[in-house]
Formats: C-alpha cells, structure tokens, sequence
C-alpha cells in the first residue's frame, strides 16, 4: 500500500493570538529592516517558496511582495541570525548586494508571522507596465547631500507618501499632495510643477520604492533635475543618527508594521482624530469589523477602549454569537465597506463623538 508523501507546507498555520504571545516571550532581540528591487523574475512561485523556506528556517517574521518587477519586504530578524541573515540573501543572484534599511527606533516586535505573496505588482501605482522607463530614475542623495539642498530656497521637495504618513512627519517646507492613490499623487505633483520642470525636485517616501517609480515618471514628463532620498526616511533616520546630522524631517515616520511609526523628532505635527489634542499616535479600531487606521491620543485610546466611535465600542461588547449574526446579516455589503481601514477616517464623526474628558 503506498503511503501518501507529506504535503510541504509554505505558509503559517498558527493563529495569531498565539503568535503574539510567543514573541512577546522571545529572549532574543530582533533588527527590524526593510528592502526592495526592481529586478525581473522569471519564475514568481518558486522564487517565493524557496525564500519562504531558506526565511522560515531562520525564524524571520515580516511581510514580503514578490513580482516579476522585482521585491518588496519589511521584516524582522533575529538578532543571532543576522549575519546568515545577509549571507542568505547575498546567495540569491538577484538579491545579492542589495541595500538593507535598518529601524533605528525599534523594539523588535514589528512582525510576529512570515507573508509572502506574489503579486502583480510590488508596488501598487495604477501605471501601465510600458508607460515609461521604470530604469531612469533620479539621482539617489544620501542624508547629507538632501539636507545640503534643502538649504536651497529654489528647491522643490516633494512628499510621495499618503496622507495618513505625512500627517505625522514631514521634511520642512515640503509638498504634500492630499490624495489616496500613488498614481493620483503623481500625476498632481506633474500638474501642479508643470511650469518648474528646470527646477531641483527632491523626491521622498518612505524606504525608497515609490520614489523610483515616481521619480523615472517625472523624467518621462520632462523634469530636467530629479533627486530622490537614497533608502527613504528609514535610512536617513539612520544616517542622521550615525552622523549626528540636523535633522530635516519632523515628527513621526509612518511604518507598514506593528510599530506603525518611527519616531525621527519629538515635534509632533498632527492631532488627534477624535479630540483634537496634539498626538501623532496611529491605531487601528479595536473592533476588527471596522480596523480604520486613525490617530488616538491615550486620553482618548483608554475611554474609548481603542475603538474609532460608540457603535464600535459597543459592538465589541456583543456577544460572540450575536456579532457573527451581523456579520452574516452585513455579509453582501460593499468591499469599500469591508475594508474600512483604506478609507479616511470621518474626522466630524469622529470629534463628535460623546465622550466626556476630550475637549474638542
């Protein structure tokens, strides 16, 4: 009788709660770090499930984008695989001496489980494939040489992040468009300059993938001086840090992990959602159902137990059976209602919300 070969299993099967739980134990520290590029890749699957496995093995958590364009990845390594940590990606022909952006405000905790997808893309701009050279980016400035032209009043710096990451922290004087989508942003930032395509245009985001993208599209547009922050707010933290260089860029850095910010200074530029005081603290809605990112002060996180209003706080007092009669009852409603969190928050919802104690 033959005997059924066991099936190789290439993704977490663990439930979160419990996840959570082993990492708070972990007596280990962690180095959280992020990487992308732009290389083709012929065979997506089987690139993903053999870095699933060699990760796996490694006890490395994080979430990971991979495309036939290339990589995208933010994760978190234990401290005592590091160096196999690089040695294994040095391995890869197509990672190999790819640029590393380490957290310098980092805790470890970033990540408790391993994702990796393949996606079409990894980075979501709404661009046709051949619109333009994704290949003729911008010139790639390091913490010093951004903050030397910063100093030049002509300069322009643009913001390629969402609104929801500026709102925290941004460099000085720069230009945040207001829009949700990265090919809305791009678009605005070429109308709104399209009567300064000779001026020096200094493009940054986050750990630097948009800004390649972005910045290859400004000159498909005619934009004669591009530069671009070399590995994003992330690395110039560091290299502020490193150099104990004046830093630039105010406030917060948003982060696509638990964290969900990396404090760069102690200004903080924006206000909370729900009472208007000063904080600069995001979260995400303690009900599940809802998950809309927002900005909580602690006053605020505590009585209203993490959620963004009153329907959620009560919803999660429900019992569990009764809350899954209204999921089910809510089941045929809308994707842009399922996943709330993608939307901006009702900011006159939210401060009209009754909770005694916030002043508005």
């Amino acid at each position: 009788m033959k005997t059924e070969k066991k099936r190789e299993v290439l993704y977490n099967l663990v439930d979160k709660r419990i996840l959570k739980e082993e990492l708070q134990k972990e007596s280990f520290k962690r180095i959280t770090v992020s990487f992308y590029r732009y290389v083709i890749l012929e065979d997506t699957s089987a690139f993903r499930d053999e870095l699933y496995r060699d990760l796996n093995k490694l006890n490395c958590y994080g979430r990971i984008y991979v495309a036939r364009e290339g990589i995208n990845a933010q994760m978190s390594v234990p401290e005592h695989n590091w160096e196999s940590f690089k040695e294994l990606l040095g391995s890869y022909n197509e990672l190999e001496k790819m640029p590393l952006k380490i957290a310098v405000e980092d805790d470890g905790k970033s990540f408790y489980v391993l994702k990796i997808k393949v996606r079409t893309k990894i980075l979501a701009d709404g661009l046709a494939d051949d619109a333009f050279d994704v290949t003729n980016v911008g010139n790639h400035l390091s913490a010093i040489e951004f903050n030397d032209a910063l100093e030049n009043t002509d300069t322009i710096v643009v913001d390629m992040r969402n609104h929801y990451e500026s709102e925290i922290g941004r460099f000085e004087n720069a230009i945040c468009p207001d829009v949700d989508t990265f090919r809305e942003e791009v678009e605005m930032v070429v109308d709104t300059l399209k009567d300064k395509k000779d001026k020096k245009v200094l493009l940054y985001c986050t750990g630097g993938i948009r800004c390649e993208k972005a910045s290859a599209y400004l000159k498909h547009e005619g934009f004669q001086d591009v530069n671009q922050l070399h590995g994003g707010v992330i690395e110039y933290a560091r290299q502020v840090k490193l150099n104990a260089l004046e830093p630039k860029f105010k406030g917060k850095n948003f982060v696509f992990d638990e964290r969900l910010g990396e404090r760069i200074t102690e200004d903080i530029l924006s206000n909370c959602h729900q009472c208007g005081k000063a904080a600069d603290s995001h979260t995400n809605c303690a009900n599940n159902d809802c998950h809309l990112l927002f900005i909580q002060c602690e006053e605020c996180a505590k009585k209203m137990e993490g959620c963004c209003s009153n329907d959620c706080v009560d919803f999660i007092h429900l019992p569990d059976e009764e809350q899954y009669l209204i999921r089910k009852a809510q089941s045929n409603r809308s994707v842009k209602d399922k996943f709330k969190s993608r939307l901006r928050p009702d900011l006159k919802n939210l401060r009209n919300i009754n909770h005694a104690g916030c002043s508005l």
